[in-house]
């Protein structure tokens, strides 16, 4: 009776319902913004509680805490204490004296093998500068495997954003991908295996500013005239977030479409804020975001200019009612200094490797050890019984 819930599609609910109702009866509150994310305080006292599905990661600046905690835990429900972090849901997990290094390496080795790439020649970007993927060709004689390929390169881009772009690019052709596509999946791989170690480096900041930069490549895409979008936010130095899209409707303008990238980037700044805020964490300055359009700054901070601007839906004007009431500060960024450009366009070797250095994607650091710092880390995994 009690295994047979495990069959159920209303597991999952269940035991989310009941965890839910436990951490909450020891004080904890869950993030409106993710429900996935519960924070408890008391006093100088911090944890933070992430779960998914029946895998839990808990962390906070007081170690004593933790480990009580965690045998409350243990007394409601079935639980083992994995111990330091080290591996999350396929994200192999580091410590330095500083931070904390990201990768998926095992992953990506994985994917290689499983399309028989291994063995092939490495490339060190991961499109041509020329490319031109169009729906038009010889069609692919096996779509359920580049469709496979194209999900597993997906969730690689969690601790690979230098991936994100390319990765967009080859999920637009899922439905009928042809030779062509499959050939860029392969420069794509190609890359990953020249890239094999790479990862995100966090490193605990100097200061907690929320630095934001939006960029779009206006009718990027030659048959449907869309433009590709992307953005990059940094949160104290460290990338939190980013994203490379096709715009779901045709720009006019290069203006309306830098505008509309401007305003899902402040959508994603609100609600990292709004995250932070419910951590405790919010930074005492106004968020920055960075644009190497001067028309679209223009509109965001000048109301006169929404006349000549009627063309653009009134949806995406809430990023000038954000910079009027002083919750947004934006600012031009040079283009060679736009770091957004690495999820819009495929760029030149020299210029690719220069950003991506500056997401703080690349191999692990020397200073890789396996240390305990400021914020003691546990993960955990349940086995829940009826």
């Amino acid at each position: 009776m009690c295994k047979a819930l495990y069959g159920l599609k209303q597991v999952p609910q269940a035991w989310f319902q009941q965890l839910n109702s436990f951490l909450v009866s020891l004080g904890f509150i869950c993030s409106r913004d993710d429900t996935s994310l519960f924070v408890f305080k008391r006093d100088s006292h911090i944890l933070y509680l992430l779960v998914y599905v029946d895998d839990i990661i808990v962390t906070g600046n007081h170690p004593s805490l933790i480990r009580k905690f965690i045998s409350k835990l243990q007394s409601e429900f079935a639980v083992k204490d994995l111990g330091t972090l080290n591996y999350f849901l396929g994200l192999e997990v580091s410590s330095m004296d500083d931070g904390l290094f990201l990768s998926q390496s095992k992953y990506a080795h994985y994917i290689l093998v499983k399309a028989n790439l291994l063995d092939r020649k490495p490339v060190s970007t991961s499109l041509s500068t020329t490319y031109m993927l169009v729906s038009t060709g010889s069609s692919f004689s096996d779509p359920t495997t580049y469709r496979s390929l194209v999900g597993a390169l997906q969730y690689l881009t969690i601790t690979r954003p230098d991936l994100s772009f390319a990765v967009n690019q080859v999920s637009k052709f899922l439905h009928a991908p042809t030779i062509d596509h499959f050939q860029s999946i392969k420069q794509i791989l190609r890359y990953v295996k020249s890239t094999l170690s790479y990862g995100l480096c966090f490193t605990h900041p100097r200061s907690s500013s929320l630095l934001g930069y939006s960029e779009a490549d206006w009718a990027r895409c030659i048959e449907t005239r869309r433009s590709t979008y992307g953005y990059s936010i940094f949160l104290g130095g460290n990338l939190v977030s980013w994203s490379a899209k096709k715009q779901p409707n045709v720009s006019r303008s290069s203006c309306e479409s830098e505008y509309r990238a401007m305003a899902n980037t402040t959508a994603e700044i609100m609600w990292i804020t709004h995250l932070l805020r419910e951590r405790f964490a919010l930074p005492p300055e106004c968020p920055t975001l960075l644009c190497d359009n001067m028309s679209a700054l223009f509109v965001s901070q000048n109301p006169i200019s929404h006349k000549r601007a009627k063309h653009i839906d009134i949806d995406y004007h809430f990023v000038h009612e954000l910079v009027a009431s002083g919750k947004l500060y934006t600012q031009f960024v040079p283009t060679d200094l736009q770091l957004a450009d690495i999820f819009t366009k495929s760029l030149p070797r020299p210029l690719f490797e220069q950003f991506r250095a500056k997401l703080r994607v690349g191999p692990p650091p020397l200073r890789l050890k396996r240390i305990k710092f400021d914020l003691d880390w546990v993960s955990l995994d349940r086995s829940i019984e009826y």
